[in-house]
């Protein structure tokens, strides 16, 4: 018989295990990522319900999309694990790190990206799996190989970005609309100031890593300083759209401007001094930002 010593170690044992396991599984999946993914998508289902939302339709749809998001980030790391092993911020993901093997990876990825997509063309509509599709291609095999060859690669990325909303939109309304290119729209200029400042903030780990960053070819960062502003700015208008399209109602509007209008003061004062700080005020800004502004076009919605 194991002494209760010897049992609550191999308790502590397996627990640690479970931790690890759920910890590798989180940094494959990019489970900050997908979560982005998932409240985009969500957003623009209830936006798109007209009367009662069917919450059964609503479960497959996330469901759906989150395997696909789940397999894309696994595929992308597959793609990407010789370069994430030579920068810091993504040395410690499963493959570079050693905590998964490349077998391992395409599996998982392949599998939950294809079970996703399968489940939205079963439960949800064919429309919706065909956006799924156009996401997936679009990232793995437009957005992942320019990251190396050119500076658009942000540009072309903030596509398959911007498409849940859509996916959430066609989803409940079971076609595409301009209601529902307006929730891509938002997104698409929203992901610039986002992601440039990210970039500006570890801009030497892409450059180690082999990334044509627009803040690692561009030396003083005025050409990064005024796509992140124009773009902020290019927003403002752009989440207005909702509103005046019948979405959302006047509350939505009046939010939506106050909120655009300092996020774009953000990124004019990132362009203004382009320091690591302005560059981190500009990242919280953002992060911050789309969360109310889609609460808002939530609360708001006309019904």
């Amino acid at each position: 018989m194991k002494s209760s010593a010897e049992t609550a170690t191999m308790a502590v044992r397996e627990e640690t295990s479970e931790k690890r396991w759920s910890s590798v599984l989180s940094d494959l999946f990019k489970a900050r990522l997908t979560a982005l993914v998932l409240l985009t998508t969500l957003v623009g289902f209830y936006a798109g319900s007209r009367g009662p939302v069917d919450y059964i339709l609503m479960f497959h749809t996330l469901l759906g999309t989150g395997l696909l998001a789940c397999g894309a980030a696994a595929l992308n790391q597959l793609l990407e694990h010789e370069f994430d092993g030579k920068m810091q911020r993504t040395s410690s993901r499963p493959l570079p790190s050693g905590l998964m093997t490349y077998r391992q990876v395409l599996l998982v990825g392949v599998g939950t990206a294809t079970f996703g997509l399968v489940w939205l063309a079963c439960f949800v509509n064919p429309l919706t799996a065909f956006l799924g599709v156009l996401t997936l291609v679009s990232y793995l095999f437009l957005y992942t190989p320019l990251k190396r060859v050119t500076t658009l690669n942000t540009a072309v990325g903030a596509i398959p970005g911007a498409i849940p909303p859509l996916m959430g939109w066609t989803a409940s309304r079971g076609y595409v609309s301009v209601e529902g290119w307006s929730l891509f729209a938002i997104l698409f200029f929203w992901q610039l100031p986002h992601f440039l400042a990210i970039a500006w903030m570890y801009r030497e780990d892409y450059a180690r890593g082999g990334f044509s960053m627009l803040p690692v070819v561009d030396k003083n960062g005025g050409r990064t300083g005024r796509q992140a502003f124009s773009h902020a700015l290019g927003l403002l208008p752009v989440s207005l759209f909702p509103a005046i399209l019948g979405v959302s109602g006047v509350l939505y509007f009046v939010g939506a401007l106050v909120l655009s209008t300092i996020f774009a003061k953000f990124a004019w004062d990132f362009a203004r001094e382009l320091s690591h700080q302005r560059a981190r005020a500009l990242f919280f800004a953002s992060i911050i930002y789309l969360p109310l502004l889609f609460a808002l076009l939530v609360f708001d919605k006309v019904k």
